[in-house]
């Protein structure tokens, strides 16, 4: 079983909540916020000044606090677990 990566978005109440992540690039975070029949997809794009990601769901705004240069951290350090992980042991 395949376990979802969730981040954590703050809504504009400044709550925050874990959302389920379906895809995690540079220039776009897709998240869906809710879960079964009630759950809204949404896209997280980074913000003008570079500093976030942000987005509406049902009219309110979420943001994700980590900048697009982080967010290539986390990718480039998921890429490099996954193909150490697939490398074959020497014999």
């Amino acid at each position: 079983m395949i376990k979802a990566e969730k981040i954590v978005v703050r809504m504009e109440s400044g709550q925050t909540m874990e959302v389920a992540v379906l895809s995690k690039r540079t220039g776009c975070i897709q998240v869906v916020v809710g879960e079964g029949t009630h759950s809204v997809r949404c896209d997280l794009l980074p913000t003008r000044s570079g500093q976030a990601y942000s987005g509406t769901v049902m009219g309110r705004e979420i943001v994700y606090e980590r900048s697009p240069e982080a967010v290539q951290a986390d990718l480039d350090r998921s890429k490099s677990a996954l193909n150490d992980s697939r490398r074959l042991p020497h014999r």
